[in-house]
Protein backbone atom coordinates (compact mmCIF):
# COMPACT_ATOMS: atom_id res chain seq x y z
CA UNK A 1 0.00 0.00 0.00
CA UNK A 2 1.37 3.44 -1.01
CA UNK A 3 1.52 6.14 1.63
CA UNK A 4 0.16 9.54 0.55
CA UNK A 5 1.60 12.66 2.19
CA UNK A 6 -1.12 15.03 3.47
CA UNK A 7 -0.85 18.50 2.06
CA UNK A 8 -2.69 20.10 4.96
CA UNK A 9 -2.25 19.48 8.66
CA UNK A 10 -4.58 21.88 10.42
CA UNK A 11 -5.65 21.47 14.07
CA UNK A 12 -9.26 20.75 13.04
CA UNK A 13 -8.19 17.99 10.67
CA UNK A 14 -5.85 16.52 13.31
CA UNK A 15 -8.75 16.32 15.77
CA UNK A 16 -10.92 14.60 13.15
CA UNK A 17 -8.19 12.05 12.46
CA UNK A 18 -7.82 11.24 16.19
CA UNK A 19 -11.58 10.78 16.53
CA UNK A 20 -11.62 8.41 13.57
CA UNK A 21 -8.80 6.31 14.96
CA UNK A 22 -10.49 6.07 18.37
CA UNK A 23 -13.78 5.04 16.79
CA UNK A 24 -12.05 2.33 14.79
CA UNK A 25 -10.37 1.00 17.91
CA UNK A 26 -13.68 0.88 19.81
CA UNK A 27 -15.40 -0.99 16.98
CA UNK A 28 -12.54 -3.50 16.89
CA UNK A 29 -12.75 -4.10 20.63
CA UNK A 30 -16.50 -4.64 20.43
CA UNK A 31 -16.15 -7.13 17.60
CA UNK A 32 -13.38 -8.97 19.48
CA UNK A 33 -15.53 -9.17 22.60
CA UNK A 34 -18.47 -10.62 20.68
CA UNK A 35 -16.28 -13.16 18.95
CA UNK A 36 -14.96 -14.53 22.28
CA UNK A 37 -18.30 -14.39 24.08
CA UNK A 38 -21.12 -16.89 24.30
CA UNK A 39 -23.16 -14.97 21.75
CA UNK A 40 -20.41 -14.88 19.13
CA UNK A 41 -20.14 -18.59 18.47
CA UNK A 42 -16.74 -18.93 20.19
CA UNK A 43 -15.79 -20.26 23.61
CA UNK A 44 -15.95 -17.67 26.39
CA UNK A 45 -12.63 -17.99 28.17
CA UNK A 46 -13.19 -15.02 30.42
CA UNK A 47 -13.28 -16.06 34.14
CA UNK A 48 -15.97 -14.58 36.36
CA UNK A 49 -14.74 -12.34 39.13
CA UNK A 50 -15.68 -13.11 42.73
CA UNK A 51 -18.66 -11.05 43.79
CA UNK A 52 -20.06 -10.80 40.25
CA UNK A 53 -22.77 -12.93 38.61
CA UNK A 54 -21.40 -16.31 37.59
CA UNK A 55 -18.52 -16.13 40.04
CA UNK A 56 -19.87 -18.74 42.44
CA UNK A 57 -19.37 -21.61 40.02
CA UNK A 58 -15.69 -20.82 39.70
CA UNK A 59 -15.00 -20.69 43.43
CA UNK A 60 -13.78 -23.81 45.28
CA UNK A 61 -16.09 -25.05 48.02
CA UNK A 62 -19.26 -27.01 48.63
CA UNK A 63 -19.97 -29.93 50.96
CA UNK A 64 -17.33 -32.22 49.46
CA UNK A 65 -14.57 -29.65 49.79
CA UNK A 66 -15.65 -28.78 53.31
CA UNK A 67 -15.58 -32.44 54.34
CA UNK A 68 -12.16 -32.93 52.72
CA UNK A 69 -10.79 -30.00 54.71
CA UNK A 70 -12.34 -31.32 57.92
CA UNK A 71 -10.84 -34.77 57.32
CA UNK A 72 -7.44 -33.19 56.64
CA UNK A 73 -7.55 -31.29 59.92
CA UNK A 74 -8.77 -34.34 61.86
CA UNK A 75 -6.00 -36.51 60.40
CA UNK A 76 -3.42 -33.93 61.40
CA UNK A 77 -4.74 -33.96 64.97
CA UNK A 78 -4.95 -37.76 64.87
CA UNK A 79 -1.29 -37.96 63.85
CA UNK A 80 -0.29 -35.94 66.92
CA UNK A 81 -2.47 -38.13 69.16
CA UNK A 82 -1.12 -41.35 67.62
CA UNK A 83 2.41 -40.31 68.54
CA UNK A 84 1.31 -39.36 72.06
CA UNK A 85 -0.45 -42.69 72.67
CA UNK A 86 2.28 -44.82 71.13
CA UNK A 87 0.43 -46.14 68.08
CA UNK A 88 2.58 -47.73 65.40
CA UNK A 89 0.69 -45.93 62.64
CA UNK A 90 -1.84 -43.13 62.32
CA UNK A 91 -5.37 -44.63 62.13
CA UNK A 92 -7.01 -44.24 58.73
CA UNK A 93 -9.98 -41.89 58.32
CA UNK A 94 -13.33 -43.57 57.74
CA UNK A 95 -15.33 -42.55 54.66
CA UNK A 96 -18.52 -40.54 55.00
CA UNK A 97 -21.43 -42.59 56.39
CA UNK A 98 -23.79 -44.05 53.79
CA UNK A 99 -26.72 -41.86 52.79
CA UNK A 100 -28.95 -44.90 53.21
CA UNK A 101 -28.13 -47.59 55.76
CA UNK A 102 -27.63 -51.06 54.29
CA UNK A 103 -30.28 -53.71 54.72
CA UNK A 104 -29.20 -56.03 57.52
CA UNK A 105 -30.22 -59.70 57.45
CA UNK A 106 -29.48 -62.63 59.73
CA UNK A 107 -26.27 -64.47 58.94
CA UNK A 108 -26.73 -67.90 57.42
CA UNK A 109 -26.67 -70.53 60.14
CA UNK A 110 -27.72 -68.04 62.84
CA UNK A 111 -31.47 -68.24 62.15
CA UNK A 112 -34.17 -69.31 64.61
CA UNK A 113 -37.47 -70.91 63.69
CA UNK A 114 -40.04 -68.27 62.74
CA UNK A 115 -37.42 -65.56 62.93
CA UNK A 116 -38.15 -63.80 59.62
CA UNK A 117 -39.70 -60.80 61.38
CA UNK A 118 -37.33 -60.79 64.37
CA UNK A 119 -34.23 -58.60 64.85
CA UNK A 120 -31.43 -59.79 62.53
CA UNK A 121 -28.38 -61.50 64.03
CA UNK A 122 -25.16 -60.72 62.16
CA UNK A 123 -21.38 -60.56 62.49
CA UNK A 124 -20.60 -58.31 59.51
CA UNK A 125 -22.34 -55.24 58.10
CA UNK A 126 -22.90 -55.40 54.33
CA UNK A 127 -20.61 -52.74 52.82
CA UNK A 128 -17.90 -52.48 50.17
CA UNK A 129 -16.06 -49.82 52.16
CA UNK A 130 -12.86 -50.90 53.93
CA UNK A 131 -14.29 -50.20 57.37
CA UNK A 132 -14.68 -52.28 60.52
CA UNK A 133 -16.56 -51.58 63.74
CA UNK A 134 -15.19 -51.67 67.29
CA UNK A 135 -17.49 -52.74 70.12
CA UNK A 136 -16.84 -53.19 73.86
CA UNK A 137 -18.84 -55.40 76.21
CA UNK A 138 -19.96 -55.41 79.85
CA UNK A 139 -18.37 -52.35 81.59
CA UNK A 140 -16.29 -53.94 84.36
CA UNK A 141 -13.11 -51.89 83.80
CA UNK A 142 -13.55 -48.13 83.97
CA UNK A 143 -10.25 -46.78 82.74
CA UNK A 144 -10.24 -42.97 82.34
CA UNK A 145 -7.23 -43.29 80.04
CA UNK A 146 -9.42 -45.17 77.56
CA UNK A 147 -11.83 -42.25 77.32
CA UNK A 148 -9.05 -39.74 76.73
CA UNK A 149 -7.26 -41.96 74.24
CA UNK A 150 -10.32 -42.70 72.10
CA UNK A 151 -11.41 -39.06 72.13
CA UNK A 152 -8.00 -37.73 71.09
CA UNK A 153 -7.57 -40.40 68.41
CA UNK A 154 -11.14 -39.85 67.18
CA UNK A 155 -11.79 -43.59 67.05
CA UNK A 156 -15.52 -44.43 67.23
CA UNK A 157 -16.74 -47.41 69.25
CA UNK A 158 -19.94 -48.80 70.72
CA UNK A 159 -20.52 -50.03 74.29
CA UNK A 160 -22.80 -52.95 75.23
CA UNK A 161 -23.46 -52.65 78.97
CA UNK A 162 -24.46 -55.05 81.74
CA UNK A 163 -25.88 -53.27 84.76
CA UNK A 164 -24.33 -55.57 87.37
CA UNK A 165 -20.85 -54.19 86.55
CA UNK A 166 -21.92 -50.68 85.50
CA UNK A 167 -24.06 -49.68 88.47
CA UNK A 168 -21.12 -48.79 90.72
CA UNK A 169 -20.14 -45.90 88.43
CA UNK A 170 -22.83 -44.70 86.04
CA UNK A 171 -20.91 -41.42 85.80
CA UNK A 172 -18.09 -43.05 83.86
CA UNK A 173 -20.50 -44.16 81.15
CA UNK A 174 -22.31 -40.82 81.15
CA UNK A 175 -18.95 -39.27 80.34
CA UNK A 176 -18.47 -41.86 77.61
CA UNK A 177 -21.91 -41.11 76.19
CA UNK A 178 -21.17 -37.37 76.23
CA UNK A 179 -18.13 -38.10 74.05
CA UNK A 180 -20.39 -39.58 71.36
CA UNK A 181 -20.48 -43.27 72.27
CA UNK A 182 -23.80 -45.12 71.91
CA UNK A 183 -24.68 -47.25 74.94
CA UNK A 184 -26.45 -50.50 74.09
CA UNK A 185 -27.87 -53.57 75.87
CA UNK A 186 -25.87 -56.57 77.15
CA UNK A 187 -28.45 -57.68 79.80
CA UNK A 188 -28.71 -56.95 83.50
CA UNK A 189 -26.56 -59.79 84.85
CA UNK A 190 -24.77 -61.42 81.91
CA UNK A 191 -26.54 -64.77 82.22
CA UNK A 192 -26.70 -67.61 79.69
CA UNK A 193 -30.02 -66.72 78.09
CA UNK A 194 -31.00 -70.02 76.40
CA UNK A 195 -30.99 -71.62 79.87
CA UNK A 196 -33.58 -69.17 81.18
CA UNK A 197 -37.36 -69.14 80.88
CA UNK A 198 -38.96 -66.55 78.63
CA UNK A 199 -40.00 -64.54 81.70
CA UNK A 200 -36.45 -64.61 83.07
CA UNK A 201 -35.07 -63.54 79.72
CA UNK A 202 -37.55 -60.67 79.68
CA UNK A 203 -36.26 -59.49 83.03
CA UNK A 204 -32.65 -59.65 81.82
CA UNK A 205 -33.20 -57.92 78.47
CA UNK A 206 -36.08 -55.52 79.08
CA UNK A 207 -34.80 -54.77 82.57
CA UNK A 208 -31.52 -53.56 81.08
CA UNK A 209 -33.47 -51.47 78.58
CA UNK A 210 -35.17 -49.76 81.51
CA UNK A 211 -31.88 -49.21 83.37
CA UNK A 212 -30.15 -47.63 80.39
CA UNK A 213 -33.12 -45.40 79.65
CA UNK A 214 -33.33 -44.32 83.29
CA UNK A 215 -29.65 -43.49 83.74
CA UNK A 216 -28.66 -42.38 80.24
CA UNK A 217 -31.89 -41.04 78.75
CA UNK A 218 -32.15 -43.25 75.66
CA UNK A 219 -33.63 -46.70 75.11
CA UNK A 220 -31.22 -48.89 73.09
CA UNK A 221 -32.08 -50.38 69.72
CA UNK A 222 -29.05 -52.73 69.63
CA UNK A 223 -28.61 -55.79 71.84
CA UNK A 224 -25.81 -58.34 72.22
CA UNK A 225 -26.62 -61.53 74.16
CA UNK A 226 -23.95 -62.72 76.63
CA UNK A 227 -21.47 -65.15 75.05
CA UNK A 228 -23.31 -64.64 71.76
CA UNK A 229 -25.90 -67.26 72.80
CA UNK A 230 -29.62 -66.87 72.16
CA UNK A 231 -32.76 -68.70 71.09
CA UNK A 232 -36.11 -67.76 69.59
CA UNK A 233 -37.43 -66.47 72.92
CA UNK A 234 -34.37 -64.21 73.22
CA UNK A 235 -35.11 -62.48 69.93
CA UNK A 236 -38.85 -62.27 70.52
CA UNK A 237 -38.36 -60.73 73.98
CA UNK A 238 -35.74 -58.31 72.63
CA UNK A 239 -38.07 -57.17 69.85
CA UNK A 240 -40.90 -56.63 72.32
CA UNK A 241 -38.88 -54.07 74.29
CA UNK A 242 -37.48 -52.07 71.40
CA UNK A 243 -34.47 -53.96 70.03
CA UNK A 244 -34.03 -53.67 66.25
CA UNK A 245 -30.79 -55.59 65.62
CA UNK A 246 -28.43 -58.07 67.28
CA UNK A 247 -24.79 -57.49 66.26
CA UNK A 248 -22.43 -60.29 67.27
CA UNK A 249 -18.78 -60.26 66.12
CA UNK A 250 -16.35 -61.54 63.50
CA UNK A 251 -13.16 -61.05 65.55
CA UNK A 252 -12.18 -60.43 69.17
CA UNK A 253 -9.36 -58.15 70.30
CA UNK A 254 -6.97 -58.60 73.24
CA UNK A 255 -3.89 -56.61 74.27
CA UNK A 256 -1.53 -59.18 72.70
CA UNK A 257 -3.51 -61.03 69.99
CA UNK A 258 -6.67 -61.31 67.90
CA UNK A 259 -9.10 -64.23 67.77
CA UNK A 260 -11.03 -64.86 64.55
CA UNK A 261 -14.40 -66.36 63.72
CA UNK A 262 -13.66 -66.87 60.01
CA UNK A 263 -11.50 -69.66 58.63
CA UNK A 264 -9.11 -67.24 56.87
CA UNK A 265 -8.35 -65.43 60.16
CA UNK A 266 -8.56 -62.03 58.53
CA UNK A 267 -10.64 -58.85 58.45
CA UNK A 268 -13.27 -58.17 55.83
CA UNK A 269 -15.26 -55.03 54.93
CA UNK A 270 -17.93 -54.44 57.55
CA UNK A 271 -16.58 -56.86 60.19
CA UNK A 272 -17.55 -56.23 63.79
CA UNK A 273 -14.73 -56.49 66.33
CA UNK A 274 -15.52 -57.41 69.93
CA UNK A 275 -13.46 -56.55 72.97
CA UNK A 276 -14.23 -56.12 76.67
CA UNK A 277 -13.84 -53.56 79.43
CA UNK A 278 -10.92 -55.34 81.08
CA UNK A 279 -7.64 -54.42 82.76
CA UNK A 280 -4.46 -56.00 84.11
CA UNK A 281 -6.38 -58.19 86.55
CA UNK A 282 -7.78 -60.13 83.58
CA UNK A 283 -5.35 -59.38 80.75
CA UNK A 284 -1.63 -59.15 80.19
CA UNK A 285 -2.08 -55.44 79.62
CA UNK A 286 -4.46 -52.51 79.90
CA UNK A 287 -7.33 -51.26 77.76
CA UNK A 288 -5.02 -48.74 76.12
CA UNK A 289 -2.62 -51.60 75.31
CA UNK A 290 -5.54 -53.41 73.68
CA UNK A 291 -6.38 -50.35 71.58
CA UNK A 292 -2.78 -50.03 70.43
CA UNK A 293 -2.77 -53.67 69.34
CA UNK A 294 -6.17 -53.73 67.61
CA UNK A 295 -5.48 -50.46 65.80
CA UNK A 296 -2.16 -51.77 64.51
CA UNK A 297 -3.98 -54.80 63.10
CA UNK A 298 -6.77 -52.73 61.58
CA UNK A 299 -4.48 -50.08 60.08
CA UNK A 300 -1.89 -52.55 58.78
CA UNK A 301 -4.64 -54.31 56.87
CA UNK A 302 -5.82 -51.04 55.31
CA UNK A 303 -9.05 -50.57 57.25
CA UNK A 304 -10.58 -47.64 59.11
CA UNK A 305 -12.85 -47.87 62.15
CA UNK A 306 -16.33 -46.49 61.46
CA UNK A 307 -19.28 -45.86 63.77
CA UNK A 308 -21.59 -48.89 63.90
CA UNK A 309 -24.73 -46.82 64.40
CA UNK A 310 -24.10 -44.97 61.12
CA UNK A 311 -24.62 -48.27 59.29
CA UNK A 312 -27.13 -50.15 61.48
Amino acid sequence: MQLVRQKENTPAKRRGTVRAVLAALLVGAAVSGCGDGAGGGGEDRRKPVAGQPGAAAAQPGGPAAARAERVRREQAARAVAAKKWGLAKVPLAAPAPPAVKPRITTREGFEVEGGETLPPVFTTVPTKERVVFLTMDDGAEKDPELLRMMTELRIPYSAFLSDYVVSDDYGYFKDMQARGVTLSNHTLNHRYLPGLSKAEQRREICGEQDKIEKHFGARPTLFRPPYGNYNGDTLRVAASCGIKAVPLWAAEAFPDHMEWREWDQDLHPGDIILTHFRGREDWEGSMTDMIRHVMKTVTDKGYAVARLEDYV
